[in-house]
């Protein structure tokens, strides 16, 4: 089983990675090229300003959900740094289950708006796509987000109390770059 988990986890974390750093470079690449094409030779692509947007929404919600993964999300610990350790664990379990909640919620309401833009057949105006097609990103960002979130729980359930790292998010972040 963790095995599986391990496979899971550089799945996920290669397609988070992949599809945020191919969505900002195309997004990026493709805004260059329609400037240049609209002020160089007085031409462009109509469409082109609606799906750079959708590469770089893409990219940030990939990225946002890859960053569960690092622990860079900014979190604010001064009250958490003066309770007792084990009551310090308790708040982190607490907090990352209403995180991993949270997340699951919105994977489960964007199914339902995806639904929504599929029944009244909403199309993108430039790209003249099904505007549910661009919109998919919500629930498949949001689904590796919460995994990752629970993700966290598990590790810090199973951390001893004394060794959950609370006063530094740089030393979270070192811990686990050296655990990969």
């Amino acid at each position: 089983m963790q095995r599986f988990f391990e496979i899971l986890d550089i799945g996920i974390a290669s397609v988070n990675k992949t599809i945020a750093v191919i969505g900002i470079a195309a997004g990026t690449l493709l805004a260059f090229v329609n400037v240049v094409m609209r002020y160089c030779f007085d031409t462009g692509w109509a469409w082109a300003g609606e799906l750079t947007n959708y590469l770089f929404i893409w990219s940030a919600f990939f990225a946002a959900a890859y960053g569960f993964r690092k622990g860079i999300h900014i979190s604010v610990t001064i009250l958490i740094e003066r309770f007792p350790a084990p009551i310090a664990k308790a708040y982190l379990v607490f907090s990352s289950v209403i995180t991993t909640l949270f997340l699951m919620f919105i994977v489960i309401y964007s199914l339902q708006y995806l639904q929504i833009l599929k029944e009244l057949e909403f199309m993108s105006v430039d790209l003249g796509v099904p505007q549910w097609i661009p919109m998919s990103v919500l629930p498949i960002a949001f689904l590796g987000a919460s995994y990752r979130a629970g993700e966290k729980v598990y590790q810090i359930a199973t951390t001893p109390a004394d060794e959950v790292i609370l006063n530094a998010e740089a030393e979270m972040i070192r811990d686990s770059i050296n655990k990969k």
